[in-house]
């Protein structure tokens, strides 16, 4: 029996970025992994499930969120490293994970830094940036299903694809995986990581509450330039609006409601396919009900 603390009616917008959203029915934000175990082993929570780490990814509507949300990036933070291989559980955030694999010599990683979100996000969206992406890396994964079974999945078992990753089974989320960085005593990845992190602070609006890129890049181009090319830099709908310094971002001025901003993302998507003939599809998933 787990003595597991449900919050009830719980507003989430201070569990995502962008600081928006109305309340989950049921919350609850499991200690570790044992305790997320025996508390879905229980089988008394409301259905559905949501799972979110950082928030950094998604969009959570203003009618919030039904049945139980779990938030994992304060629990599941173990990291383990051996010579030829790395196990981080989903709750790390990419930016930790950066930070300890330079620390250790670990080249490839340095990317993940530039990612604002956890590494189970990174692992359901194959989040990335800077040439990389977070599956490129994985070998095997750790995932937990309704009834708190822990199933160790191969790379092979899941559909793989820019900024998309399809699970073998719907009902299974991500609770770890282990990564194949190589150890290189005469790298400087911690030099590469600042050079991302300067990057990062020149081009993107991160003193405002965003969710990161709102699309992915179309082949052979890119979300920003053609947002931009439409004229689209600084369209405002109430307390949101499309960012002057990076035109993939929609940030949140203060008050701005869910529905601010997918009136926004509605708007960027029709106006760059009308003068550019392209569909923008989506990098932010959007969760849960519309306000009645």
């Amino acid at each position: 029996m787990t003595n597991a603390l449900i919050f009830k009616n719980e507003s989430l917008n201070k569990y995502n970025s962008w600081r928006v959203g109305g309340a989950a029915d049921n919350l609850f934000t499991p200690k570790n992994l044992e305790e997320l175990k025996n508390f879905l082993k229980e089988g008394k929570y409301l259905k559905p499930l949501t799972f979110i780490g950082l928030g950094s990814n998604v969009l959570v509507r203003d009618g919030g969120i039904r049945g139980t949300v779990i938030v994992i990036h304060a629990a599941l933070n173990e990291i383990q490293m051996t010579d030829d291989s790395v196990y981080a559980e989903a709750g790390n955030t990419c930016a930790k994970i950066a930070k300890n694999l330079a620390k250790e010599h670990y080249v490839g990683g340095e990317f993940f830094a530039g990612i604002p979100g956890t590494v189970g996000g990174a692992l359901a969206m194959n989040a990335g940036c800077y040439g990389s992406e977070t599956w490129n890396y994985v070998t095997q994964v750790n995932m937990i299903d309704e009834e708190g079974n822990i199933v160790t999945r191969l790379k092979n078992e899941f559909l793989i694809s820019y900024r998309e990753v399809v699970k073998p089974k719907l009902n299974e989320w991500f609770v770890g995986a282990w990564f194949n960085f190589k150890k290189d005593m005469t790298a400087d990845p911690e030099s590469k990581i600042k050079e991302y992190l300067n990057h990062r602070k020149n081009t993107q609006p991160l003193n405002w509450p965003t969710a990161g890129s709102t699309f992915r890049n179309p082949k052979d181009t890119f979300a920003a330039k053609l947002i931009e090319e439409c004229g689209l830099k600084g369209y405002r709908v109430g307390n949101a609006e499309v960012s002057d310094k990076h035109a993939n971002f929609i940030i949140n001025l203060g008050k701005a409601s869910a529905k601010d901003i997918e009136d926004i993302i509605d708007h960027v998507e029709s106006e760059v396919f009308k003068r550019k003939g392209i569909k923008l599809e989506r990098e932010v998933k959007i969760l849960g009900d519309f306000l009645n």
